[in-house]
């Protein structure tokens, strides 16, 4: 299965520390029974993905790692995928994989949680799918306009030329997934909306699959405001990390009032994420723990 990919071995190793002996088409894998047993779950997850002709990245091995260190149960088929149209997306952490389910069955999830996670980009692709299903008529993306104390105002050009560096990461996470025809098509016939979140107020979304992002930025009042254009047949992510409020001090975020006050509500889920689900470059995740550590102290 890796040939070629004899690197990808090396930090199976490296990782779950053990030794692994390639021997024609089978390995064999010398270590604690532990670290034997997680070994078997990464290559039995890995074969699969090959076998279903999918490509195997360094970031799908590191995936493969965490969830064979943090469940007893084989991460090989588990059902929790996004299949769209430019790729299908694997979950690389439990909780990743906890958010995917949420985000295919249930009606308005908040994602929360340090950046790198995959909070906003499977949200992305979860919409994404559902549009190209026929599930939802349209994909609605937004985030507050204002962040870091600038005032649009002060901005150069047109509304749109004002909010478009905002809300460029929801554009990169379309164009990830979808072909470009498609999001330029949708975008022209507006079956897919990016708009800043004072663009919602008075609407009602109906078979809509919506997301706020950013949404550590809103006030409560605007929370309130967004949660409730909520229309029949649509499904609603809200995500956020609450280490990174850019609002003036002594303001309230309104994805921290929110998740405390809907706390066990029935029909919303919330996934929290944290330091251990963060699948960009490794030294993200030591960043993140030292701000962790330094905030506790």
């Amino acid at each position: 299965m890796f040939g070629e990919h004899d690197q990808h071995l090396t930090l199976i190793e490296q990782r779950l520390g053990l030794d692994i002996t390639p021997r024609g088409n089978k390995v064999s894998v010398s270590g604690t029974k532990e670290a034997r047993e997680a070994a078997r779950r990464v290559l039995n997850g890995l074969y699969e993905r090959a076998r279903n002709g999918l490509e195997i990245t360094a970031g799908d091995v590191d995936g493969a790692i965490r969830m064979s260190r943090s469940s007893t149960a084989p991460c090989v088929d588990s059902g929790a995928e996004i299949k769209t149209l430019r790729k299908t997306i694997s979950p690389r952490s439990p909780g990743q994989e906890a958010y995917i389910r949420a985000l295919q069955s249930e009606d308005l999830i908040f994602g929360t949680g340090p950046a790198g996670t995959g909070k906003t980009y499977l949200a992305v692709a979860a919409a994404a799918t559902e549009l190209s299903n026929g599930k939802v008529d349209r994909i609605i993306l937004s985030r507050p306009a204002v962040e870091a104390g600038e005032r649009l105002g002060f901005l150069p050009g047109d509304m749109k030329e004002k909010v478009d560096p905002y809300l460029r990461p929801l554009y990169d996470a379309l164009y990830d997934v979808l072909p470009a025809s498609l999001v330029n098509r949708g975008m022209t016939e507006e079956t897919i909306e990016i708009a800043p979140l004072a663009f919602m107020r008075g609407r009602t979304l109906s078979s809509a699959f919506i997301i706020l992002d950013e949404a550590q930025n809103t006030t409560p009042q605007q929370m309130k405001m967004f949660l409730t254009r909520f229309g029949a047949n649509s499904r609603m992510v809200v995500t956020g990390d609450p280490s990174q409020i850019d609002l003036p001090a002594g303001t309230r975020s309104g994805l921290d009032h929110a998740t405390r006050l809907l706390e066990g509500v029935d029909g919303i889920t919330q996934i929290r994420f944290d330091e251990n689900d963060i699948v960009r470059h490794p030294l993200v995740t030591r960043i993140v723990s030292a701000y962790n550590n330094a905030s506790k102290q």
